[in-house]
């Protein structure tokens, strides 16, 4: 392998342990809910709680740390997360679970960012999006191996175990990014106005608005994905782990798709989509009156629902490499930013849904949002081609 295929493999193996640690709660939610004595609606504002977080400190860690060298700040940000996983695994009651959680939500994001940031300087440009998407992969690929070892761990041991596993994960993802990043990369130093000049381009805000919306249409169902395989469609816990992986699968070819999408101007494309995921979550009640049309939907909406990640990333990043050079940072951590925004806000609507008209209801609320999904994604792309038009113009003066 080149030097630079292994630093690609190292920040997908980020992205793992980051997935990993993040959306491991979703699978052992239960279990969580049961050792800790609260309720499973509780449990699930854990994930409501943790994205808030993730989503306030992410642009203020990544606009205050863009002064210091990437390397040093990448690794002292993956101490810290390794810190709060460890304190995870140790909690014995809700509240320090919650603590413990906010530790790596602080710093989570930012990692994330640096990895497409330091990515998008050594990746050639050609294989800039599918490295992007391979980067989401690595969420997924958590959803195919971490969430479901991760569930079977919690099942047969404790969930505080699975959390002890993904701590020796990112020890392990600590060594070998120390062995692998480059130490000194080029990065324009700018002040902090001078970042978040970035969020007042329409383009961008109406993207980061799509991606918030987008991430609340999953989170709108996907945060009680293990109830809804369970309790709603009647599969038993030995098969759970299977259909959580089947799932996993799925999201990874996704994010390929994804990829591929970003290359063949995606934007263009989303529409479409949005009116597809639509009809699939109008259809949500009466397909999980079935086992199997409901497990078949979960993985419809599995590959279509953030098929766009990649293609609106590779936009922020090229809006801001044409006119905002030294926001490069902060707009690698848009897509971060604001789907946990997202997450919190589909979440919340879940757990609101849950309590209040059951499982088989989640749907509504997902479809709600790729409603106004589908608005940005249309009103965005016009942005876009006003934009182009307004180029050659000023280009010919």
């Amino acid at each position: 392998m080149t030097k630079y295929q292994l630093q690609a493999a190292a920040f997908v193996l980020v992205s793992f342990m980051l997935g990993c640690n993040e959306f491991i709660v979703v699978g052992i939610i239960s279990d969580i809910a049961s050792s800790l004595k609260v309720s499973v609606a509780t449990v699930g504002y854990l994930v409501t709680v943790f994205a808030i977080v993730y989503a306030i400190s992410t642009p203020l860690i990544t606009v205050l740390t863009n002064r210091f060298n990437r390397y040093h700040t990448f690794m002292a940000l993956m101490i810290i997360f390794l810190i709060g996983n460890t304190l995870t695994g140790f909690a014995t009651s809700f509240p320090i679970l919650v603590a413990a959680r906010l530790i790596t939500a602080v710093v989570a994001g930012t990692i994330e960012s640096l990895c497409i940031a330091i990515s998008s300087v050594i990746a050639p440009r050609n294989k800039r999006a599918i490295l992007v998407s391979w980067l989401a992969a690595g969420f997924s690929i958590a959803s195919v191996i971490g969430v479901p070892i991760g569930t079977a761990i919690s099942t047969h041991l404790g969930w505080q175990d699975a959390f002890h596993v993904i701590s020796l994960l990112s020890l392990v993802t600590c060594i070998v990014l120390g062995l692998l990043l480059p130490r000194n990369l080029k990065q324009p130093v700018s002040g902090i106005k001078d970042q978040l000049v970035l969020l007042t381009d329409k383009r961008i805000y109406l993207g980061a608005a799509l991606i918030l919306f987008t991430a609340a249409t999953s989170y709108a169902y996907y945060t009680y994905v293990r109830p809804l395989i369970t309790t709603t469609l009647g599969f038993n816990t030995s098969m759970l782990n299977w259909l959580l992986m089947i799932i996993g699968i799925v999201s990874i070819v996704s994010n390929r798709l994804s990829g591929t999408l970003a290359e063949h101007h995606g934007l263009k494309q989303l529409p479409k989509l949005y009116v597809v995921d639509i009809i699939l979550l109008c259809l949500f009640p009466l397909a999980m009156l079935n086992a199997w049309s409901g497990y078949g939907l979960l993985l419809l909406l599995t590959l279509l629902v953030l098929i766009g990640g990649s293609p609106i990333q590779i936009h922020f990043l090229d809006v801001a490499e044409a006119d905002y050079p030294q926001a490069i940072a902060l707009a690698s951590a848009l897509n971060a930013i604001f789907f946990n925004v997202g997450i919190s806000l589909g979440s919340a609507t879940a757990s609101g849904v849950l309590q209040t008209a059951g499982l088989t209801s989640l749907g509504w609320g997902a479809a709600l949002f790729a409603v106004i999904s589908l608005g940005l994604s249309v009103w965005l792309n016009r942005t876009n081609a006003r934009q182009a038009q307004r180029q050659p113009a000023k280009f010919s003066e």
